[in-house]
């Protein structure tokens, strides 16, 4: 069951979610939504380094990807076809039995926007700022600006708290984010664990 407005705000004076900075309800609060800031650091693809990304290759993600961080005022702008990760100006931290839900804005999308390719679900637990999946799906360039609404969370409570919340979990490679980082894919046991083909004699 998504919360209500009502229920959100309930659970951020029960501090089941806690949003740092503190949101600007009257500007931030939907229905049933928090909308969130974006922040002026992006990590951009140095695409013309390698020809293809190896996920087994740890070195790869970091080094095919350079951080671009945009002035206050200024304008990051989103060329189509293009993709970067984003932070929200805000971090997130959530109780043990609240799940959370990345949405784009249709404003946004109207233009062409999304905001998660496939990382939409913040586990129980989660602590850290939200790190987009940026993508220009339209045919023109968008002008992004540091600070404007770019994304909402909506949150679900769980049938009980969780056993291994994300921040204590093995694999969560993403806990405690406070800027755009790249895949961590190659850290996973079952990439490690997969063998290359051998040559064919």
């Amino acid at each position: 069951m998504i919360l209500s407005d009502r229920d959100i705000k309930r659970y951020l004076k029960d501090g089941k979610i806690r949003i740092t900075p503190p949101p600007d309800l009257a500007v931030q609060l939907g229905s049933c939504s928090i909308d969130l800031r974006l922040g002026n650091t992006f990590l951009v693809f140095n695409h013309s380094r390698h020809a293809f990304i190896d996920v087994r290759e740890q070195a790869v993600p970091k080094d095919i990807m350079k951080e671009v961080i945009v002035p206050d005022g200024e304008a990051f702008v989103m060329q189509p076809g293009a993709f970067v990760l984003a932070a929200t100006v805000e971090s997130v931290e959530l109780a043990d039995d609240v799940v959370a839900r990345l949405e784009g804005r249709s404003s946004l999308g109207r233009l062409g926007i999304i905001v998660h390719a496939t990382a939409s679900v913040f586990d129980p637990g989660w602590v850290g700022n939200v790190v987009m999946e940026l993508g220009n799906h339209g045919v023109m360039p968008v002008a992004l600006y540091p600070g404007m609404r770019i994304c909402s969370l909506t949150f679900e409570p769980v049938s009980s708290p969780v056993e291994v919340p994300y921040r204590s979990k093995r694999g969560g490679k993403y806990a405690g984010q406070t800027k755009p980082q790249a895949s961590r894919i190659s850290d996973d046991e079952d990439v490690k664990a997969v063998q290359p083909e051998l040559p064919l004699e």
